[in-house]
């Protein structure tokens, strides 16, 4: 069973040994959409919720997930970050885009700290509305880009930024 990285000698669940890998600077980006009334992206842009600034508490949720991804998917390895970031986006009238990004020194990635990071954002946004509009969607959620490592860069080809800017 030596072909599968997350499995030992007994065919059990480990984390993998990253001991011997070196450290590198890693990045990475990733993005969430959330699909909702146009009147409830309007209210959300004009400030106008009353549980507060949605999108000031939906950055620092997803702040807080990166620096917890360990603690929530289980062979993911603690890593100290070394800087996270989110930024939000109106795709259309009915669309709020996030994008978060992750960077380290280390031995091992940020992509499930960034995917994380936007996912836990996107969810948050549905907390502080849903009283609003319960029926939002909380979909494409992806990968865009990473660097550093063995593997190298990877850039998503298809669709290649988050519907803008990138990081």
């Amino acid at each position: 069973m030596d072909s599968f990285t997350h499995m030992n000698e007994q065919g059990r669940a480990r984390m993998v040994d990253v001991s011997d890998k070196k450290t590198t600077r890693r990045t990475a980006v990733a993005c969430a959409r959330i699909r909702m009334k146009p009147e409830t992206l309007e209210k959300i842009r004009e400030g106008n919720v009353r549980k507060g600034d949605v999108l000031a508490v939906a950055q620092v949720a997803g702040i807080m997930a990166a620096k917890k991804t360990s603690d929530l998917i289980p062979m993911c390895h603690p890593i100290p970050l070394k800087s996270a970031d989110i930024r939000f986006r109106e795709e259309g009238k009915d669309t709020l885009v996030v994008e978060a990004e992750a960077k380290t020194d280390n031995v091992t990635g940020v992509e499930m700290e960034a995917l994380t990071a936007a996912s836990m954002a996107a969810l948050t946004v549905y907390d502080m509305v849903k009283s609003l509009d319960r029926g939002m969607v909380i979909g494409e959620t992806f990968l865009l880009s990473k660097t550093g490592g063995k593997s190298g860069t990877y850039r998503r080809e298809e669709g290649t930024s988050c519907g803008g800017s990138e990081f």
